[in-house]
């Protein structure tokens, strides 16, 4: 019998007021026809650590392993994932092409942990554009803002 896994999308952003600033994330995942909203608040944060913490906070409510499609307007979160930076970040000890630590490590480090749990396809989608789900979450990060937490 084959390892079937649920299979659950997954939309995140990040937002910040002031960088660094109070900031907040949102996520949107989806499951069959069920559909949750998360958003959380941080007081002194900035906008990256917020799109990372929008992924990590939804990979870690799937209470299972999963076969994720996750969508983000976050270039930095999707690019270290497709396009190699994290295996040279660990090659090179976390430091970056200039040698210096790599921002975020440690949220970075939560990442990859959850992705050896979920089989994750990291999509990148146009932000602040057309897509209902990409705005909605912005919404919610936004929100998280406003109303602390």
């Amino acid at each position: 019998m084959t390892d079937m896994k649920p299979e659950v999308t997954i939309y995140t952003d990040g937002a910040c007021s002031g960088n660094p600033g109070p900031g907040g994330w949102g996520a949107i995942l989806m499951y069959g026809k069920h559909e949750k909203e998360l958003s959380g608040f941080s007081e002194e944060t900035t906008n990256q650590r917020m799109e990372l913490l929008a992924a990590i906070e939804a990979l870690a409510s799937l209470k299972k392993p999963c076969k994720v499609k996750l969508h983000s307007d976050s270039a930095y979160l999707v690019n270290a994932f497709t396009q190699g930076w994290i295996e040279n970040w660990e090659r090179n000890g976390w430091l970056n092409a200039r040698k210096q630590p790599v921002s975020n490590a440690d949220l970075w480090r939560r990442l990859i942990d959850l992705s050896q749990v979920h089989d994750i396809k990291w999509i990148k989608v146009k932000g602040h554009s057309d897509n209902k789900l990409n705005n909605r979450c912005d919404a919610l990060a936004r929100g998280a803002i406003e109303t602390k937490g």
